[in-house]
């Protein structure tokens, strides 16, 4: 029995997923019969705006006379224009907006021989077929992943740290840092969300009349965020002038995968692939799992200067020569265009106070508070 009605256009037809599925199983398609097919929506509660869905496709298939168990992961990704949230887009923006956030990168990091030039340590999951669907989206099927649940405690964090080290520098990948077919530099961050939502957000008084911003940022904080917002074309002019190796885009824990059986990181999600500032990689490492409050903001400092000593370490692995003073400067500016400035915003905001959103506003208020200490 097959149902994948679930995939709606993201379907193809059943000679093409037998080939899929012989190919998962290592198999020539002429040795497969699949037997059956079902699919379910991977559950996600975070929200990502070029993504169309997650499926995870299983069944069983007769190999040599026996019967053999197969997964797969179908995600969906799609320009932003498609999501919901882009409904909140003003109209004379639109078009500015859609043309902003690169949707086609992930596909063709799929497309690419990516996986087979990353640093030891750092693997990717194993592309089955990319397939358009129509000029603003495509589907990819990959292998499923037998996902750990594991524990990111310093010597982890200090263990991706280096890799991303290694991986910015790495000369094997350094081919494939412009894969993507759209450009995306910090002067277009600065272009479009933060002069057209961020800066005028810190601008505006209203915000700052929420109570429970007054008691987490408080006025110091708004007066010194304002003053950053005043120096930003200086900060974007100066990091665009600072060393550009590969970067993954959004290298936060929950895209660094311990899979089973596998000693290292499988890295997901490559939507912000692209050459970066050196050191990018390790604000989402640094500060993602606080932004979404899986834990606390009270070892900012302390965490950031031992991951960055492991990622000049993994660019020394790769010989990269680059003083540690400019991957620091380069890092502290990146963070704070992409996370400080920004961290006052929050959607939770519009709801009633909880002490869940308390303790959610004063940990964006440290991230805040770093960001401006480390830029200076």
């Amino acid at each position: 029995m097959h149902d994948r009605s679930l995939l709606g256009p993201a379907d193809v037809d059943d000679a093409t997923f037998s080939v899929l599925v012989a190919d998962l199983l290592g198999m020539p398609a002429a040795d497969v019969e699949v037997l059956d097919s079902a699919v379910t929506e991977f559950p996600y509660d975070l929200p990502a705006i070029t993504t169309g869905g997650r499926y995870v496709v299983r069944g069983t298939a007769r190999v040599s006379g026996e019967r053999a168990p197969y997964a797969m992961f179908v995600k969906v990704v799609q320009s932003w224009s498609r999501s919901p949230f882009f409904e909140l887009v003003p109209e004379e923006m639109r078009e500015m907006a859609e043309a902003s956030v690169p949707w086609r990168t992930e596909a063709l990091a799929y497309r690419s021989d990516l996986a087979t030039r990353l640093p030891d340590g750092l693997a990717m999951p194993r592309a089955l077929g990319v397939f358009d669907l129509d000029e603003k989206s495509a589907s990819i099927w990959l292998e499923a992943l037998d996902v750990v649940d594991c524990a990111w405690d310093d010597a982890r964090y200090g263990r991706a740290a280096y890799l991303l080290g290694r991986l910015a520098a790495s000369r094997r990948v350094a081919p494939l840092a412009t894969l993507g077919e759209q450009a995306f530099t910090m002067r277009d961050y600065a272009f479009g969300r933060l002069e057209n939502q961020v800066l005028p957000m810190l601008r505006d008084d209203g915000i700052w009349r929420h109570p429970l911003v007054a008691a987490t940022f408080g006025e110091e904080l708004r007066d010194r965020l304002r003053s950053a917002a005043d120096q930003v074309p200086a900060y974007v002019e100066e990091l665009m002038a600072l060393p550009h190796t590969s970067g993954h885009g959004d290298a936060c824990p929950n895209n660094l995968l311990a899979v089973r059986g596998t000693d290292g990181f499988t890295l997901i999600d490559y939507g912000f692939w692209n050459p970066m500032p050196v050191g990018s990689d390790l604000g989402q490492l640094l500060v993602g799992d606080v932004q979404i409050g899986k834990r606390p903001a009270d070892d900012l400092a302390e965490r950031d200067d031992a991951h960055l000593a492991e990622y000049v370490r993994g660019l020394r692995d790769e010989g990269c020569d680059l003083p540690e003073p400019v991957v620091r400067r380069s890092h502290a500016l990146h963070l704070l265009l992409m996370s400080g400035l920004s961290a006052v915003g929050y959607d939770g905001l519009q709801g009633p106070p909880t002490p869940d959103l308390e303790r959610a506003m004063t940990d964006r208020a440290a991230i805040t508070r770093f960001c401006l200490d480390r830029v200076g």
